[in-house]
């Protein structure tokens, strides 16, 4: 049967009324985002790409959060005691929490979920080293067994950032920690719609109606995560930074998760468009050496390379926005906690005549540096040209590489040699929670080839002052040992600090409810 045109006309008509006619919800309550790269890896818990970890934290919750002053507060957790002699620990869960597939959350799925999340990170793994067991006595309650206290057990319970012990069905956390999950059922504020992902074209989440949200208001990673759009859409395919900026303009998009530094300008002048506040201490800059393959198995190689690394060149060539960025000596990053730039002399005081003198006394052999690029990160994509440059200066050979983010993120995972598709050095860029504790930084774990984080550090003295830290209760101890863990760090460069700065999040003014936060959190906002 064929359609009129006069037919055609008015059934289209009939729609475009039928449409006008729906409430305002069902029109238009989807929140578009642009994110900061390409969604590839649905496993929060098998790396530590931060495009994971907010994935993770759409469709999973955690036990605890870190609100925006670093304290520790429930989420999952209902209420909990501590033994007197601080070994055991009770928690009971909040009641009425249920999995997206419609069971309820239980100790059990708790213990799986920590025992797995154990495995991959650095202040889950130092946490395991003191449990000697887990169970659950009851559906809602789940108990930690330690074989002797330490001062640490919220603080790791409740990590805001990568990686983050979120809570998944005991059947999907009982896999293999080194073996990605693809089922991304959880108990989160949103549920993942799988049939409509695409990597490299979009991530589609929608509302989990069912979920039972704290009734604290929001701040970091804790409080009540409520949900007021039936559906976030991530544009994985918009990845020029001038195109987003356009987008934005248009209302195409609502938000660009990360603004790229050079249209800073533009969106500070645009009355339609906002730049919200979302991050107290904002980031780092790193650069890490892979320990295990020469050169950089020598230390003096390594001092070398620090001694190169100025922070003022990275800072200014990848953000140029001066207001946006600082240099700082502190791996634990300036104005936090443990904050400090003690011992970091070979850095900050150094220049490029001191590298060029430590590389030659190093008995460097001149193999070429394997030098990975991300071609598709705009808030590091410039970074490794500038150590590239820097290391050349210095008298290294330099091997650039250039690939898209989420290969260098499997490739750096790989302990092969350079030669055999390894690698030698990469950078990154840490949120402070990330870094600021001697404990949960990545890059301080210095047990060889059982580090947690790539790059495998291997350092005896390190490691025993890392665990002293563990164990300590006292707050100025823990202060004083903290100075010591980040003198020793410099010494044997397990890594160089590049510098601090803001990742300027741009958003149209139509949207409401940004809250400090230390992630990308997508509860809480409305759009008007």
């Amino acid at each position: 049967m064929s359609l009129t045109r006069r037919t055609v006309i008015a059934l289209s008509l009939a729609v475009a009324s039928a449409w006008a006619a729906l409430p305002a919800f069902a029109q238009d309550q989807v929140l578009r985002v642009v994110p900061h790269s390409n969604l590839a890896i649905l496993d929060p818990i098998w790396t530590t790409a931060y495009m994971s970890r907010n994935h993770g934290y759409m469709v999973y919750d955690t036990l605890f959060g870190t609100d925006e002053n670093a304290k520790i507060k429930p989420q999952m957790v209902d209420s909990w005691s501590e033994s007197g002699d601080h070994r055991l620990w009770t928690f009971k869960l909040r009641p009425g929490l249920e999995f997206h597939d419609g069971k309820p959350v239980t100790g059990e799925d708790v213990i799986a979920s920590l025992q797995r999340w154990g495995k991959r990170d650095a202040m889950g793994s130092a946490l395991m080293q003191f449990v000697q067991r887990m169970d659950s006595p009851s559906p809602d309650t789940f108990r930690i067994f330690l074989g002797e206290a330490c001062g640490f057990v919220l603080e790791a319970l409740g990590k805001p950032s990568s990686n983050v012990p979120f809570i998944m069905p005991k059947r999907i956390a009982d896999t293999d920690a080194f073996k990605q999950i693809d089922d991304a059922t959880g108990s989160g504020p949103f549920i993942f719609k799988k049939d409509e992902f695409k990597p490299g074209d979009k991530a589609v989440y929608l509302k989990n109606t069912k979920y039972l949200a704290r009734k604290e208001p929001p701040s970091g990673s804790t409080g009540g995560k409520n949900v007021y759009v039936d559906r976030v859409e991530w544009n994985l395919a918009l990845r020029d930074a001038q195109a987003q900026v356009s987008a934005l303009q248009k209302g195409e998009v609502d938000i660009i998760e990360q603004l790229g530094f050079d249209h800073y300008a533009t969106v500070k002048a645009d009355a339609g468009l906002q730049l919200p506040k979302v991050d107290k201490f904002g980031l780092q800059y790193m650069a890490r050496f892979n320990h295990l393959h020469k050169p950089f198995d020598n230390v003096r190689v390594r001092q070398a390379a620090l001694a190169a690394f100025s922070q003022e060149p990275f800072l200014r060539a990848q953000v140029g926005v001066k207001e946006l960025y600082r240099p700082c000596a502190s791996m634990f990053v300036c104005n936090t906690p443990f904050g400090t730039t003690v011992g970091s002399d070979i850095q900050s005081k150094s220049n490029m005549k001191k590298a060029q003198e430590l590389l030659k006394a190093s008995g460097y052999d001149g193999t070429p540096i394997v030098l990975m690029k991300p071609t598709d990160l705009a808030s590091i994509q410039k970074l490794p040209d500038v150590a590239a440059q820097l290391l050349r200066q210095a008298g290294f050979k330099v091997d650039l590489q250039a690939m898209d983010w989420q290969t260098l993120v499997g490739r750096r995972a790989k302990k092969d040699a350079p030669e055999k598709g390894g690698w030698h050095m990469f950078l990154t860029a840490w949120q402070a929670f990330d870094v600021w504790n001697p404990i949960g930084n990545p890059a301080m774990d210095s047990r060889g080839e059982k580090s947690t984080w790539f790059g495998w550090a291997s350092d005896d003295k390190l490691a025993s002052l890392r665990n002293d830290f563990m164990r300590a209760t006292d707050e100025a101890a823990k202060k004083k040992l903290a100075e010591q863990i980040h003198v020793r760090a410099f010494e044997i460069a397990t890594h160089a600090p590049l510098g601090e700065f803001d990742a300027p999040l741009a958003a149209r003014k139509t949207i409401t409810g940004f809250f400090v936060t230390n992630g990308n959190m997508y509860w809480n906002l409305k759009k008007n």
